[in-house]
């Protein structure tokens, strides 16, 4: 994201392609359109241009050389998703270099050179930049290729949602390789030659078993798997052997070496295929990740998967005792060919609530400065500024609502549209252009590297995507696909398309779905890898898709701005804010990261050293998408106050965006800080008084949002100030409904309207300490244990064991988890429970618990305790469930708790039938052996 001043990136950021017309209407992303004969395509009311404007540029080199799509034949009609990992292998952004720039895939990493696919396992971090950068670099180990082989160039042959597979051919031999985020194999198909390793070093031999040979280099194990009948030769740093009739072999980097025996089962299970699935239920997202195989010898399908720190911390798949290390930390095996992940959705208002912390006439002032300026869009021409000037005026037209401003409200709104409309009218000074060979559409004046390398088209078009949304909030028919919502779904397209079948654009272009976040660089063509600097106007993308999918009825875009948001916001936590302080590596010295890395990460921008805006960039635009940031509090203040080591003080520079942030945290010390200093400072340019006033003032009035809790709309959200907690959702829908929150409170909301309240039930809503006090939890409904007492009392349904025996297995649990728990270990004491089960008249039911201890927080369980399930009887009524029906397996052993977590999970070990688990009362707790 730029900064209002002058700014000398030298990253770009990402192009976007346009449909037809008639694969618009296809995708159900857009209306149908006969392309003129000339040079604009109509849109509904809109239209974009199919060539770019005269003395513009599309994807070049960096010496101004335009380039086109390097892939092979069989590639040649489908999009390329360009901002992704592995992007430099169709981008040629650097004209010397035909094959690619170092990939980042984690645990392993690649590059591609002409004798074939160079290959790393970086476990060392390096700091760099004056200490301001840690990188796990990319270092070759191994290079995997074929005798003689000396290709030209590499190109894209084939990719799914986190794989891809490179192609060389010098004309005798092909290669061809599929790599991946989270696979420790490397998968080879060759012809014309024999099949060749050479090592960095002479490598050590451990296992030599034929066809399978185990190696060490530099310190790292691999594993090489040829057909059967095959034989490994080693001579020096050269490893070889021939493929008799067969064409594929396979290499893995191995956690340790007695883990030869595990790879070795999945040597010949070759991916095929990556593919993520998500959906949105009752305040939850959920999503799996499936691989496609492929036995090349036998018949197995499995698969082995490193997961990163934002999935296994939101899985309850059972995961092998196998790790890696990787720059985003400790990476977790799965064997399996898919894994599920399960999270809170992360909370998205069009705006924060009235509240009677905001003087209506202190508001109206600030207001009337804005939509009274001269040039509310401040001189903005190119595609960013614009949508910054956009974001602007969309977070005030809510605000002007609340306070019966209608009159600024509706002038707010007419700048919006006519701006918006201008950018979604083909043939005048702005205009977007879409490119047939990238399948992108470009808005010019582009900025930043968004035309000739594709950079940051998610950024840009967040602010028009969001500005969309808040019109189409008060005018459905603006944004009817026939009118002006054709060209907002056409952008949406470009940077975040659900559609692996569109011909026109990739699949969520610029969302690596795997790594958890976007990357900004359209060619990543850099020797870290690709990057990210402004996770905050990624995920402006993301709540933009929610608001727009709920003001337009589009269920299936809504649910994918929540998958993408709740996503990201886990991946922003760990990744940019080390808010676990598990990620970066202790020699870094810093508490947040300006920009993240293929290789690692950096307290930098592209354009300053400022620590205000190192940290302030990972935050703007502060709207009511921004509420996920206020789940970690304690990253917040560790944030705020290296900021102002740093910086020497406290912000000057960035102030709103910075106050507005220490607000999610401690909305007080916030309201301080604009108490004593907004009289004197300049908004940052996305940012106006009118805004930051209303932000601070409400939060200081309601509370930091409460991501314990969650309703079952994805418009709405909770705020904790002292024992209250406010409940407030936004109905979109044309008739009235009740939003049902996890803690069991409801809150009835009108139509088209945004309500607010302390939910139905008792008349406070139930504390929730952080950290949590006591030894005594109560279980709550959304997966929560709590020390606070007097809750509501509800339940929770068992999922059937469907017919099978899962005695001492978890399948299909209900999971309760406590985080950050400190106690001291009560010699001689044990965990004990009380559970209340009720299987109504179902017969042969029986109810299990395990209890797990993390006693640092690491995410790694250091003890559990499995019981003997409960055969619940076939008469309607609770029933207590307690640790007297003894243990049935335990590991590990328990220690003192320091910021550590508590697990308790309950789900059927026999029987074919649902049951309850009763939540909200103290006889449904966990009492552990602390004080």
């Amino acid at each position: 994201m730029p900064s209002p001043r002058t700014r000398t990136r030298t990253r770009t950021r990402p192009a976007v392609v346009l449909l037809t017309a008639s694969a618009l209407a296809a995708f159900g992303l857009g209306p149908a359109a006969t392309p003129a004969a000339a040079a604009t395509v109509p849109v509904g009311s809109g239209s974009y241009s199919d060539s770019r404007p005269a003395g513009t540029s599309g994807p070049t080199t960096n010496t101004g050389t335009p380039v086109t799509p390097k892939v092979t034949a069989a590639a040649r009609n489908r999009p390329v998703p360009t901002n992704d990992w592995w992007s430099s292998l169709a981008f040629q952004r650097y004209g010397d270099n035909p094959w690619s720039t170092p990939m980042y895939g984690h645990p392993l990493t690649y590059q591609a050179t002409a004798a074939g696919l160079d290959v790393g396992y970086p476990t060392s971090p390096s700091i760099v930049g004056d200490g301001r950068q840690y990188e796990y670099a990319h270092k070759r180990d191994l290079t995997i290729g074929l005798s003689g082989l000396n290709s030209p160039d590499t190109k894209a042959d084939n990719w799914s949602d986190w794989t891809v597979t490179p192609l060389w051919s010098d004309g005798a031999r092909t290669l061809r390789t599929t790599i991946g985020h989270g696979s420790p194999f490397v998968y080879a198909q060759g012809t014309g030659g024999n099949a060749q390793i050479t090592t960095a070093g002479t490598p050590s031999v451990f296992a030599d078993q034929g066809n399978v040979l185990g190696i060490t280099v530099a310190g790292h194990h691999y594993a090489l798997f040829a057909p059967t009948g095959s034989d490994w030769n080693v001579s020096g740093s050269t490893v070889t052997t021939g493929l008799g009739s067969k064409d594929y072999f396979s290499v893995a980097v191995l956690p340790s070496t007695d883990a030869l025996a595990t790879f070795k089962k999945y040597a010949f299970s070759f991916v095929t295929d990556s593919k993520v699935a998500w959906s949105y239920t009752g305040g939850t997202v959920r999503a799996t990740y499936t691989l496609t195989t492929e036995a090349k010898e036998g018949t197995e399908r499995g698969t082995l998967q490193a997961l990163y720190r934002h999935q296994w911390l939101n899985t309850t798949d059972a995961l092998t005792s196998y790790t890696y290390v990787s720059p985003r930390g400790t990476m977790k095996v799965r064997e399996s060919a898919s894994f599920t992940t399960s999270q809170k959705a992360a909370a998205v208002l069009p705006a924060l609530p009235k509240s009677s912390g905001v003087d209506a006439t202190r508001l109206r002032g600030y207001l009337n400065e804005v939509v009274n300026a001269s040039d509310p869009f401040s001189g903005a021409t190119d595609t960013y500024w614009t949508g910054k000037a956009l974001g602007r005026l969309a977070q005030l037209v809510p605000v002007a609502e609340q306070i019966g401003e209608t009159g600024t409200r509706d002038r707010l709104l007419g700048l919006i549209k006519g701006k918006l409309q201008e950018w979604f009218t083909a043939g005048g000074a702005n205009e977007f252009s879409y490119d047939k060979d990238w399948k992108t559409l470009t808005g010019y004046p582009a900025s930043y590297g968004s035309d000739t390398e594709l950079n940051d088209h998610h950024f840009h078009y967040s602010y028009y995507v969001y500005a969309a949304a808040i019109v189409a909030q008060y005018d459905q028919g603006w944004a009817a696909d026939s009118a002006w919502g054709g060209m907002v779904k056409t952008l949406v397209r470009d940077t975040a398309n659900p559609s692996r079948t569109d011909t026109a654009f990739p699949f969520l272009r610029g969302f690596d779905v795997y790594a958890g976040h976007s990357w900004a660089s359209g060619h990543q063509g850099f020797a870290a890898g690709n990057n990210q600097e402004s996770s905050s106007e990624s995920t402006n993308l993301s709540a933009a898709l929610v608001l727009w999918g709920s003001a337009t009825g589009d269920a299936s875009l809504r649910d994918l701005g929540a998958y993408l948001l709740t996503t990201e916001s886990e991946s922003i936590a760990q990744y940019w804010f080390d808010a676990d302080e598990q990620v970066f590596p202790s020699s870094f010295g810093h508490d947040t990261a300006g920009m993240v890395w293929g290789s690692g990460a950096a307290y930098s921008t592209w354009w300053t050293a400022n620590p205000e805006e190192i940290h302030g960039i990972n935050v703007l635009p502060v709207t009511g998408g921004s509420l996920h940031l206020g789940g970690e509090k304690a990253a917040i203040r560790r944030n705020i106050a290296e900021m102002e080591r740093e910086n020497g003080g406290p912000a000057v520079e960035w102030r709103d965006i910075l106050w507005e942030f220490q607000s999610l945290a401690d909305p007080a010390a916030a309201k301080s800080k604009w108490d004593a200093g907004h009289a004197g400072y300049t908004p940052e340019q996305g940012e106006s008084k009118a805004h930051t006033y209303h932000w601070i003032n409400t939060l200081d009035a309601v509370g930091a949002p409460d991501a314990t809790v969650t309703g079952d709309l994805p418009t709405s959200a909770v705020f904790t100030k002292g024992t209250t907690r406010t409940y407030v959702a936004h109905n979109h829908g044309s008739s009235a409904r009740t939003v049902t929150f996890s803690d069991g409170k409801t809150l009835s909301v009108p139509a088209r309207s945004t309500a607010s309240g302390t939910g139905s039930g008792s008349s406070e809503p139930d504390p929730d300490p952080d950290p949590p006090t006591g030894n005594t939890f109560q279980l709550r409904s959304g997966g929560v244990l709590t020390t606070a007492t007097g809750g509501t009392s509800g339940s929770d349904t068992i999922a059937s064991g469907g017919g099978a025996n899962h005695d001492g297995t978890p399948y299909q649990p209900l999971v309760y988890e406590v985080r950050g728990v400190n106690g001291t270990l009560t010699a001689g004491a044990g965990t004990t429970f009380r559970l209340q089960v009720d299987a109504g008249t179902t017969v042969g039911l029986g109810q299990q618990a395990r209890i797990s201890y993390d006693l640092t927080g690491d995410g790694t369980f250091d003890r559990t305790e499995a019981y003997n399930y409960f055969a619940t009887d076939p008469v309607a009524g609770w029933e207590e469930y307690t640790q007297a029906r003894g243990l049935k397996a335990s590991t590990g052993t328990l220690g003192n708790l320091k910021g550590g977590t508590v697990r308790l999970e309950v789900w059927s070990a026999i029987g074919n039938g649902t049951s309850k688990l009763q939540t909200g009362t103290d006889k449904a707790v966990v009492v552990i052996p602390y004080s």
